[in-house]
């Protein structure tokens, strides 16, 4: 069983485990953090980016042991604020969406959230308020 389901979702919706499945659907990287650091969840697409650095095997290790004290800073930010950190990054010539924001618990945060996801050079903004 993925540690995901470990205090991360507390609901009794019946198709837990299509939800869980679904994020390996869908073209974005999600790693799922609790509030010590400690990787819970990373879906197909998180751990094939991070596939060089042990893949599905950091499930369970701690992000402060791979990340620039910076970074950490970042982080532990994100968690007392609760506001998430966005921003765009190029990466082996792609360009990437990074989101890093909490999940919550029973309305307490549990840990943070990161989305990943390519975006092509130009994309259309539409102004729709």
């Amino acid at each position: 069983m993925c540690p995901v389901y470990y205090g991360l979702m507390d609901t009794k919706h019946e198709n837990l485990n299509s939800v869980i499945a679904a994020f390996d659907t869908i073209d974005a990287a999600v790693t799922i953090c609790d509030r010590d650091f400690i990787v819970l969840y990373m879906n197909g697409k998180s751990a094939a980016s991070f596939a060089s650095e042990g893949g599905a095997a950091l499930v369970g290790s701690n992000l402060t042991a791979c990340h620039k004290p910076a970074s950490v800073a970042i982080m532990r930010k994100i968690l007392a604020s609760g506001e998430p950190n966005i921003y765009t990054i190029s990466k082996q010539g792609r360009k990437k969406f990074i989101w890093q924001g909490v999940w919550k618990n029973k309305g307490e945060i549990g840990g943070l959230v990161e989305l990943s996801m390519q975006i092509p050079e130009l994309m259309p903004h539409f102004d729709r308020g």
